[in-house]
């Protein structure tokens, strides 16, 4: 897995050493207020977590990178890309899906746009994905604003776990400022 510098944050693979992390921002009601699942309470179901983000590195060479200041190294929370291909969402899998998710006392400081945006040139210019995809839950208009400053369009609105989604995507297209 690449590391990927920006000019505040390291976007880096997720080690065991980070599932302390992962306990603090999935045990946070904030943080889990647009995603439907129960908080996490414990260490142990932290490193299981890890545990499947290093497996689908391994299985799809991509997934979540921790996102992680450069200033201090400080844990942030995470964001990237994820192969979808062990669940359904809005009728489909096999596709890239750009995510993110930060502990609240980062948020507001421009570090989720930042590092999604490091993600998306990975996703379309390293990887060369075709297309990138985003799931928002209606009512999470930062998360919006996010996905459509980077230049997704908003494509289908469909309901899951008991919730309004927005499905959003983003083709790669060549950069016309770019030599061919």
């Amino acid at each position: 897995m690449t590391t990927i510098d920006t000019p505040r944050l390291l976007l880096r693979p997720f080690t065991a050493a980070d599932a302390p992390g992962i306990l603090a921002l999935d045990s946070d009601p904030e943080v889990l207020r647009y995603v439907p699942m129960p908080l996490m309470t414990s260490l142990e179901q932290a490193v299981r977590v890890v545990d499947y983000i290093q497996a689908q590195y391994a299985r799809n060479g991509v997934g979540r990178w921790v996102v992680e200041r450069k200033a201090d190294g400080a844990f942030l929370g995470w964001c990237g890309l994820k192969f979808v291909d062990d669940a359904t969402t809005n009728g489909r899998t096999n596709y890239h899906d750009l995510g993110y998710r930060l502990l609240p006392r980062h948020w507001g400081q421009g570090y989720t746009s930042e590092a999604a945006a490091a993600s998306l040139r990975h996703g379309f210019d390293t990887l060369k994905l075709p297309a990138l995809h985003a799931t928002v839950m209606q009512g999470n208009v930062a998360s919006q604003r996010v996905v459509e400053r980077l230049g997704f369009g908003r494509t289908a609105e469909f309901e899951q776990d008991g919730a309004t989604w927005y499905w959003y995507e983003r083709q790669n297209q060549p950069d016309p400022e770019q030599p061919k």
